[in-house]
C-alpha cells in the first residue's frame, strides 16, 4: 500500500499555524501549490477547516519538523506507518449509483442487441449487474420486459466509451467479421477502374484538310458565276 498523507489541506493548516516551515516546504509535503499555502496563511483559503496534527497521526515527527525548520532547502519526509492496511480489491460487479440503477436494464438490453458477442461476465463488468438479470433480459423473462427500451450505457453514464470499446475488442478477438448485407460501396480500387478515361481533345487544326477547303470554296465561286451569267 502506498504511504500517502491524510487530509493534506487540514495538515497544511496545522503546519502554517504551528511551525516555521516555508510555504514551499509545506506545499511539497502536502501536495499543494505554494500560492495555495500562502492563501491559507493569509486567511483567504481553507476557511473553516480545522488543522490536523500530523504528529498525532504518526505521519510526521517533531525531530523531522525541527530539521526542516533549520534548513529551508530540506524536504519533509513522511513517516512510515506503524500498521499497513492492504488495499482492498474490488470484487463482483461494478457499483452503480441508486439514481442510475433504474436505467441498467435498458443498458443491458442495448448491449445484448448491439453487441451479441459480449459475454455475460463482460456485460456485468460494464454496467454492474448479475448474470441472472442478463439472462432474464436476453430471454425476455424480465418482470419489466414490456417497458424496456435499449439505451446506450455510455449515454446513460453507466460505462465509459473506453471500457465499452475494450470489452468489444476483447470479445471480437478470433471471431470472423460479419460480411456486410445489402448494397454496399465498392472498394476504391475498383471504382477507379470503372471511371472512364477522358478522351484527349482532338486537334482541330490537324483535322482540317486545306485542299478540301479550297475545293469547296472554288465550287461555291463557280456556282455563283453561273448564276450571274443566267
Amino acid at each position: 500500500m502506498a504511504n500517502t498523507l491524510l487530509m493534506p489541506k487540514a495538515t497544511a493548516v496545522w503546519l502554517v499555524d504551528n511551525t516555521a516551515l516555508s510555504f514551499e516546504q509545506i506545499a511539497q509535503f502536502c501536495g499543494l501549490h505554494p500560492l495555495e499555502v500562502k492563501a491559507i496563511a493569509d486567511g483567504e483559503s481553507a476557511q473553516g477547516i480545522k488543522g490536523m496534527d500530523p504528529i498525532m497521526t504518526g505521519q510526521l515527527t517533531r525531530d523531522e519538523i525541527a530539521r526542516a525548520e533549520k534548513d529551508p532547502n530540506q524536504r519533509l519526509k513522511l513517516s512510515d506507518p506503524k500498521v499497513r492496511v492492504p488495499e482492498s480489491k474490488r470484487k463482483g460487479p461494478r457499483y452503480t449509483p441508486l439514481s442510475k440503477r433504474q436505467d441498467r436494464p435498458n443498458a443491458i438490453l442495448w448491449l445484448v442487441r448491439n453487441h451479441p458477442e459480449l459475454k455475460d461476465a463482460q456485460i456485468s463488468r460494464l454496467v454492474g449487474t448479475t448474470k441472472s438479470t442478463i439472462e432474464q433480459i436476453r430471454e425476455r423473462k424480465h418482470w419489466n420486459s414490456a417497458n424496456l427500451q435499449p439505451m446506450d450505457p455510455v449515454t446513460l453514464g453507466l460505462a465509459s466509451q473506453i471500457d465499452l470499446d475494450m470489452e468489444v475488442n476483447r470479445a471480437s478477438r478470433g471471431r470472423e467479421q460479419a460480411q456486410p448485407v445489402g448494397d454496399t460501396l465498392l472498394p476504391a480500387a475498383l471504382t477507379e477502374r470503372l471511371v472512364p478515361t477522358p478522351e484527349k481533345p482532338k486537334d482541330e487544326d490537324a483535322e482540317l484538310d486545306a485542299n478540301a477547303v479550297f475545293a469547296k470554296l472554288s465550287a461555291l465561286k463557280s456556282k455563283n458565276t453561273d448564276n450571274d451569267d443566267e
